[in-house]
């Protein structure tokens, strides 16, 4: 046959690093309009932002933006949102395997167990926290660009400038702002959506709904993706609005989650549902 045999060898830490921060880029590219359609629909409403464009749903508000900013504006914060994926994506996948190795040695576990799931959650929740904690500043000035209204001046004029003056302005806290509903929510993605897809994969197949194949697969990570998005919302709602804020709007994440409960009541919580869920579902 032609072309390199197999190897046993596995990938190097920095294999690992480079090729888990390329495709998570590479996605990003394909996904940044949905995530910047839901940065604009979790603030709509809220202070400066409340005046101004109005935006209905996920293609409503990508087409105004289209309409409004050009093709440009739904790319507006990539730069920092790819530095993002190197940050997060690199430790969180890349460090997955070792951290989970070194839980399965302390604490044991069998291959398929509840105990082999329970250690896949806790791996995935660490190397989530870790990477949280690492790649915030990119996360905070990525949301702030996107964040950025056709009405309103401009905050930064680039990403290295938008660094600077929020280190300048805010300090080091303001680059770290919003880590703890950041970590919050990423913890309760790896939760629930492993979890979730175990068990509605299980319940399909036993109700013999659909074999274990591709379609099984695909309506379980769909069912899971949808699940998964309802109970983390609110964070990742609170999250995004935290951490566009400027300084002293809210005292911290939770008096950022009781504004928005007086002024928007539950369904605040839920703002920019679906290109969440179109991100995460599939």
């Amino acid at each position: 046959m032609v072309g390199l045999p197999p190897t046993d060898i596995p990938p190097t830490l920095a294999i690992k690093f480079a090729s888990a921060g390329f495709a998570a880029c590479c996605a990003d590219i394909v996904t940044f309009p949905l995530d910047t359609s839901k940065v604009r629909l979790q603030i709509q409403g809220e202070g400066i932002s409340a005046s101004g464009v109005r935006y209905r749903g996920m293609f409503g508000t990508l087409s105004t933006i289209i309409r409004h900013e050009g093709v440009r504006g739904l790319y507006n914060g990539l730069n920092a949102g790819l530095q993002r994926q190197m940050c997060f994506a690199s430790v969180r996948i890349g460090l997955y395997d070792s951290v989970k190795a070194y839980y399965v040695k302390k604490l044991g576990a069998k291959q398929g167990s509840s105990g082999d799931v329970f250690l896949r959650i806790l791996a995935g929740c660490t190397t989530g926290a870790m990477a949280v904690s690492f790649a915030q500043p990119t996360d905070v000035v990525k949301v702030r660009f996107q964040a950025q209204l056709p009405h309103m001046p401009k905050r930064y004029t680039g990403t290295f400038n938008a660094y600077v003056t929020i280190f300048k302005k805010e300090g080091i806290r303001g680059l770290w702002k919003g880590t703890l509903p950041n970590i919050t929510r990423n913890a309760i993605v790896n939760a629930t959506e492993l979890v979730c897809y175990d068990i509605i994969k299980e319940k399909i197949i036993n109700y013999q709904l659909m074999s274990d194949n591709l379609p099984c697969h695909l309506t379980s990570a769909f069912a899971a993706g949808f699940i998964t998005t309802c109970v983390a919302s609110p964070v990742d709602v609170v999250k995004t609005r935290f951490m566009n804020s400027p300084p002293g709007q809210y005292t911290g994440a939770a008096n950022c989650a009781i504004e928005m409960f007086k002024d928007g009541g539950l369904k605040a919580f839920y703002k920019g549902f679906m290109p969440s869920y179109m991100r995460l579902g599939p």
